[in-house]
C-alpha cells in the first residue's frame, strides 16, 4: 500500500476542508478587489456575504458523527439525532445543500470501507436522517465507494465508474448513465471547458457531483492541480471543490496535500467547526480509524483519560495492541 490508512483517512478530512476553504478564500479575494472603490463598511457587508455561503453545519455534523463512531464503536442511527439534537444544530440542517449532505456522511464511509455490504446499508441509513432524495442517496454512494476504493488502494481511474455503476446496482435515477458519460468524457481527454459544457444540461446536484469526480479523476495523482481544477469550475463553487478535495485526499492522503495548505484552515473556522486547533482535527480522525482498527487503550478502562480527551481522542496514551476490525474493543 503506498500510503497508510491513517493518512488517508486524515487526508479526507482535510481535503474536504481545504477544498471549501480554498475556494471562499478565493472568493473573498474577488470581491475585494472588485469592491475597492466601496466605503470600508460597504466592504466588510460584501466579505460577510461571502463568508456566510459556508455556515460550517455539514462541518460540524461530520464531526459530530464522527464522535459517534468513535465512542460506540459502530453506526447508530438514533445517536447521530441525539447529538444533533443537543448540540442544536438539527433544525439549522435543514439548510443543508445536497452535496453538503453526502459531505457529512464522510465518517461512515471511512468507518465502514472494508465491508461493501455494510458500507452500502450505513450510508443509507445516515443520509436518510436529513434526505430521502434517490438522487442524494445515489450520489453518497457513489462517493463513499469511491472512497472505500481508496483506502483499500484498489481504486484505479479506468476501473471506478464501471465498479460504481456497478455498486449502484438497480436505480431510477440517472447516475449511472451520467456516470456512463463521464466515463467516456474522460477516457477521450476532454478539456474542463468542454466537460461542462456536455454535462450542464444536468440539473445541478449531477452536474456537481460528475464535475467533482471528473476533477478529481482526470488529474488523479495531484491533489493540488484537482483542487484548482475544481475552483475553476462555475466561477468558483465551494461544494465541487469540497467534493473534489475529500476524494483526492482520500486517494493521495496527506502526503500529497501541499504542506502549505494544510495552515489554510484558520483558528476562525475551527472554533466555528467545535475545534479548538488544527491538531485536534488530525486527532480525530487519528481516533476514526483506531476505533476501526480495533486499537485498544487499557486507560479508558481505568478512566484515567479526561472527558474532553476521551471526546475527540486527543489522549497522549499510546495504543498498547492492535488488531483487525472487531477482535480488540474497548471493554
Amino acid at each position: 500500500m503506498r500510503y497508510s490508512v491513517v493518512n488517508r483517512v486524515r487526508g479526507t478530512f482535510l481535503g474536504a476542508l481545504i477544498g471549501e476553504h480554498f475556494v471562499l478564500a478565493g472568493k473573498k479575494q474577488s470581491q475585494i478587489n472588485l469592491d475597492q472603490h466601496h466605503s470600508q463598511s460597504t466592504l466588510d457587508s460584501k466579505i460577510r456575504e461571502v463568508e456566510q455561503i459556508s455556515s460550517g453545519h455539514w462541518q460540524k455534523l461530520m464531526i459530530l458523527g464522527a464522535e459517534s463512531l468513535i465512542e460506540l464503536g459502530r453506526f447508530d442511527f438514533d445517536d447521530w439525532v441525539r447529538r444533533q439534537q443537543q448540540a442544536g444544530i438539527i433544525l439549522e440542517a435543514s439548510k443543508l445543500s445536497s452535496p453538503e449532505i453526502i459531505l457529512l456522511t464522510l465518517p461512515v464511509a471511512l468507518f465502514c470501507h472494508e465491508n461493501p455490504i455494510k458500507l452500502r446499508q450505513s450510508l443509507l441509513d445516515v443520509v436518510k436522517i436529513w434526505d430521502d432524495d434517490p438522487l442524494v442517496q445515489d450520489w453518497t454512494l457513489v462517493v463513499g465507494y469511491a472512497i472505500a476504493q481508496s483506502l483499500t488502494d484498489k481504486l484505479t481511474r479506468l476501473a471506478l465508474i464501471p465498479q460504481a455503476i456497478s455498486f449502484l446496482g438497480a436505480t431510477p435515477t440517472r447516475v449511472p448513465k451520467i456516470l456512463f458519460k463521464l466515463n467516456n468524457l474522460l477516457g477521450e481527454h476532454t478539456g474542463l471547458e468542454k466537460t461542462q459544457v456536455e454535462l450542464n444540461r444536468e440539473n445541478k446536484l449531477n452536474y456537481t457531483m460528475a464535475m467533482a469526480f471528473y476533477c478529481f479523476l482526470s488529474t488523479l495523482e495531484e491533489f493540488r492541480l484537482s483542487i484548482l481544477r475544481a475552483n475553476r469550475v462555475n466561477s468558483y463553487s465551494p461544494e465541487i471543490s469540497a467534493i473534489t478535495g475529500a476524494l483526492s485526499g482520500a486517494y493521495n492522503s496527506t502526503v500529497g496535500i501541499p504542506i502549505s495548505w494544510h495552515f489554510l484552515l484558520s483558528k476562525t473556522n475551527l472554533q466555528q467547526w467545535h475545534l479548538t486547533n488544527f491538531s485536534q482535527m488530525l486527532q480525530l480522525a487519528d481516533a476514526l480509524i483506531a476505533t476501526w482498527s480495533g486499537v485498544y487503550l487499557p486507560a479508558l478502562d481505568q478512566n484515567e483519560i479526561s472527558e474532553e480527551q476521551g471526546a475527540i481522542a486527543s489522549s497522549k496514551v499510546l495504543p498498547q495492541a492492535i488488531a483487525a476490525p472487531r477482535v480488540i474493543r474497548i471493554r
